[in-house]
């Protein structure tokens, strides 16, 4: 096991192309959002292991030996398999659940013992340990937080146990795993966010584990080399939506109007196409006019989107501020609210993105600039960390 704290960060993602199509067997471009959470794992020698998640304010704390005397054969040691419903309840028990709460913070609860206590069964006794998690990430937007989370836990566990090395060197501000500890993570990071979510895609845990831009389609994932980190303002508009009613809307629309909307899907599918060649060329020498390109690309997927019927007022709403300020927007995920992107051009000034963003906080949205592309899971060093993320896992 091993003695010093360990610093881990993970990134949410957005779609950037493809929602929706991707469920009749289109590509989708996923890609890291640089909002993170991050992760503090401290060992102790308390006898107790602690999980303490300030964002959604869950404090739980058991006993080491207590959890050592439980059966926890069902949890089979290096067997990455999905948890049957019936683990789920034994899960519960162990947590000291009641049988009926389904709720997410009660979720992140046994996803974070499902992982602990299989993870560190290697070790000849249960690790003593304290994990603290906290995130930029908003919850339930459809950003990924739930899979930043399981791919914090995963690579904090797996090296706390010594399953993998630490790649961190004396000096270095933060550090990736190598691929093959990755695929490790991101495996045990799909068991976590199995607990959560019931039956994934793996699309959000691939993208936080590896960052940059990630392909899908039919259940195949694959990275896009090197992508360039897009400067995008994200936007949450705040206004909640049903993810499966929006699906079964988009189904039921593809049956009644079948000549009308395959076509739609398939332009989709040649938008994200041709979003990920000109992310190619961008790689090895990026141009104004690619910029061009993707902005008409943004206008041309959102008037398609709204066509499936996913669109929403908010969306229309924040499509015509940015527009005006001549900036180009998207819904990203679900859509009929939710979250929307904007790119942001490299020559524009600070001025006019704080006048953009002034324009959408005063129609009640939520704004963050960031980026898009950014780098997957990472180790730090506890300096290399801005003040108010170490303040907020030291629970300041």
């Amino acid at each position: 096991m091993l003695s010093e704290v360990l610093l881990v960060s993970a990134p949410g993602k957005v779609i950037l192309h493809g929602e929706h199509a991707v469920v009749h067997g289109k590509v989708a471009l996923a890609v890291a959002l640089n909002l993170r959470t991050f992760l503090r794992l401290q060992p102790h020698s308390n006898g107790k292991v602690g999980l303490n998640l300030p964002n959604i304010g869950i404090k739980r704390a058991w006993d080491v030996a207590k959890l050592q005397m439980l059966d926890t054969s069902f949890l089979k040691q290096g067997d990455v398999t999905a948890l049957t419903p019936e683990q789920v309840e034994k899960l519960k028990e162990v947590a000291g659940f009641p049988e009926d709460c389904a709720d997410h913070e009660h979720l992140a609860v046994l996803s974070f013992l499902h992982l602990y206590l299989s993870v560190c069964r290697s070790q000849r006794a249960l690790p003593s340990l304290d994990v603290t998690v906290w995130s930029e990430l908003p919850t339930g937007a459809g950003l990924g937080s739930s899979a930043a989370y399981s791919v914090c836990l995963a690579a904090a566990l797996l090296t706390a146990c010594k399953e993998i090395p630490n790649p961190l060197k004396d000096g270095e501000a933060a550090s990736r795993w190598t691929e093959e500890n990755l695929e490790l993570i991101n495996k045990w990071a799909f068991q976590g966010e199995r607990v959560i979510h019931g039956n994934p895609s793996g699309v959000d845990n691939a993208v936080s584990t590896w960052g940059g831009a990630l392909r899908y389609q039919q259940g195949k994932i694959s990275s896009l080399k090197r992508p360039p980190a897009l400067k995008i303002l994200l936007i949450n508009t705040k206004v909640p939506r049903s993810t499966k009613a929006l699906v079964a809307g988009v189904r039921s629309r593809l049956l009644k109007f079948p000549e009308i909307v395959a076509p739609l899907l398939t332009s989709i599918d040649a938008i994200s196409l041709e979003c990920e060649r000109v992310l190619g060329e961008m790689a090895a020498a990026p141009a104004p006019e690619h910029y061009l390109v993707l902005e008409e690309l943004i206008d041309m997927n959102q008037h398609h989107l709204n066509a499936l019927g996913v669109g929403h007022a908010s969306l229309d709403r924040l499509c015509q501020v940015t527009m005006a300020h001549g900036l180009h927007s998207k819904l990203t995920g679900a859509g009929g609210g939710g979250c929307g992107i904007t790119l942001l051009r490299p020559d524009l000034e600070w001025p006019e993105v704080e006048a953009v963003k002034q324009a959408l906080t005063s129609c009640g949205f939520d704004c963050w600039e960031t980026s898009i592309g950014a780098p997957g899971v990472s180790v730090h060093a506890a300096a290399s960390l801005d003040a108010p993320v170490r303040q907020a896992l030291d629970g300041l």
